[in-house]
């Protein structure tokens, strides 16, 4: 029988703190993004004491802001990453299959080409090896190749003179910041201590040997020492900063690259498919997202602050420029819903070499006794990256550690949900909701969408779609406080939502109404409200001031002007 799956309540992130400020664990991690949570929960289905701190919230850095995708990496084959490849797509047919079929879903592109022999045989050759590489269980339909014609059908708003045809392949897709915290939540649910707005301060040691970490709770402003036989840190591109605090050893430079992205709506181009092209520094991908299109990638370096990447006037032409290349209608800011940026921490062996140039494998390194160190990879790898990440604290342990079984452990959410979807019919007719929303909700929570319909039940009112931002409930917002660890207005708008960036002004309109009923969960008097929507209107203004700035450093001084909706996260 399955387990139970644990809310993350404000009572149950006291109750972790507590633990942790008494117990000995045999792992803490350091890191709530996805390798994070996915080493938290590695180590927890493994028998192990667990605990995890993050500064800010599940998934505020790198792994909610990616271009949304499981996929092998099909550029990665020119770099000869077979073995990357490889294994990426391994990781998807077992996310799609088995892990979080709820949560990740089959998305189809469109490769266009341009000349008629050459090209359409070496891309060819690339798609027939990724099919290949894939096997048999790649849980997706193969490629195929199509007609200039026929392209033209699926993708009318393409320049008929802009291809002689293209290849039709799938990828998956996955909505980064949501599986990541649903991630921490399984976690939560084998036992581990999670909590967010915990930021180590420095590193407890004994002689030359790491022992735990001092930690501030940024919400009480008190200290703990969190002990642990195991220290393993996965903050991404923050992972200097823990070198640092072993006063700087060298075992290896993380390079952040920056990725931007434009959001525009569904119905500005006519496309029954994502598209996918090659630009001379990155990939363009069209990504198809509920009523929305993503549009990206960049791939710079990013020498500013971590936390916050912003994208300048200078990526949103980039982007808008190469999706020109390709569409008759030319698409233009105006058309621009939302943007946002993120940074890969890519692992640079070559301090000289470029970011593009630079392999997405993933690099466990052990620095000092009780310590590891885990940086590098994509979001796709996620758990092969925490099961090596484990794999090396196991055996630095003084005793005898069980293997990884997480290609076997269900994300909260799976168990019974194809069943409910063949069913959603019904559950519509018995909640009153349209088909469409329950779709919707079961796409984001899985099984635990019962959890949200009795939400329902119980106040008739949060079935009302935000304003605004009518694809979301006030339902979903109600639950994000009470069950999935939101403790400020910005980690429902950005993360547990994506209202910030699919909807223009950051969504604005429908802040108000969000933190009125996160106000009603979380006890915030009055005046805890209105500070919660200052704060999240100076982050929207200090983006949309960042947007118009040519320069990353002149984007960085406006986007760093917005206050911290954890005072003394860095």
């Amino acid at each position: 029988m399955p387990l139970s799956a644990v809310a993350l309540t404000p009572e149950h992130r006291a109750h972790s703190l507590q633990r942790m400020a008494h117990e000995v664990f045999e792992v803490l991690v350091i890191g709530g993004g996805v390798v994070g949570t996915g080493v938290a929960l590695d180590a927890a289905t493994r028998g192990l004491t667990v605990a995890l701190v993050e500064q800010r919230d599940y998934a505020s850095g790198t792994s909610s802001r990616s271009s949304k995708l499981i996929h092998g990496g099909l550029r990665y084959l020119e770099q000869y990453d077979f073995g990357l490849v490889r294994e990426a797509l391994r990781e998807r047919a077992l996310l799609l299959r088995t892990l979080c079929p709820h949560l990740v879903h089959p998305v189809q592109f469109l490769f266009p080409l341009r000349t008629r022999v050459v090209e359409r045989a070496y891309v060819g050759a690339g798609v027939l090896l990724y099919d290949l590489l894939a096997g048999v269980t790649g849980a997706v339909p193969r490629h195929r190749h199509l007609s200039r014609r026929r392209a033209l059908q699926i993708a009318p708003a393409l320049k008929e003179d802009s291809l002689i045809g293209a290849i039709q392949y799938y990828d998956a897709q996955v909505d980064d910041a949501r599986h990541t915290m649903m991630i921490a939540r399984t976690a939560a649910t084998y036992g581990a201590a999670l909590a967010t707005s915990a930021r180590v301060t420095g590193l407890l040691r004994d002689g030359e040997r790491v022992t735990g970490a001092q930690v501030r709770d940024l919400e009480s402003g008190d200290d703990l020492e969190v002990r642990a036989n195991h220290v393993i840190n996965a903050t991404g591109v923050w992972s200097d900063d823990v070198l640092d605090m072993l006063g700087g050893r060298n075992v290896f430079e993380v390079r952040p690259s920056k990725g931007i992205h434009i959001v525009i709506p569904r119905d500005r181009l006519r496309l029954e498919t994502g598209l996918i092209t090659k630009t001379e520094k990155s990939v363009l991908f069209v990504i198809p997202w509920g009523s929305h299109w993503l549009v990206g990638t960049t791939d710079t370096d990013w020498s500013y602050d971590r936390a916050h990447p912003a994208a300048t006037s200078s990526d949103i032409e980039y982007v808008l420029d190469h999706l020109n290349e390709w569409v008759a209608d030319p698409v233009t800011a105006d058309d621009i819903e939302g943007v946002y940026a993120g940074l890969r921490p890519l692992v640079a062996e070559d301090p000289s070499a470029g970011t593009t140039s630079i392999s997405r494998e993933h690099s466990v390194v052990q620095p000092v006794d009780g310590l590891t160190i885990i940086a590098g990879g994509k979001y796709t790898t996620y758990r092969v990256m925490a099961k090596d990440a484990v794999d090396a604290a196991a055996r630095a342990l003084d005793q005898a550690v069980p293997e990884s079984v997480t290609t076997d452990i269900r994300i909260v959410g799976a168990e019974g949900y194809p069943a409910l979807r063949n069913g959603r019919s019904r559950l519509a007719a018995r909640s009153g909701l349209h088909v469409a929303v329950i779709d919707h909700l079961l796409g984001r929570y899985g099984a635990l969408i019962a959890d949200v319909l009795a939400l329902i039940a119980e106040r008739p009112e949060l079935a009302e779609p935000l304003p605004g931002a009518d694809e979301y409930l006030g339902a979903e917002v109600v639950y994000a406080a009470r069950a999935e660890a939101a403790l400020h207005l910005e980690d429902v708008m950005a993360r547990r939502t994506r209202i910030s960036f699919e909807v223009p002004a950051g969504g604005l309109e429908a802040a108000e109404t969000v933190a009125g009923l996160m106000a009603g969960e979380l006890g915030w008097d009055d005046e805890t409200r209105d500070r919660e929507l200052e704060l999240y209107r100076e982050r929207v203004e200090a983006e949309q001031a960042a947007h118009r700035e040519k320069s990353d450093a002149d984007a960085d001084a406006m986007r760093t002007q917005a206050s911290e909706a954890r005072a003394g996260a860095v």
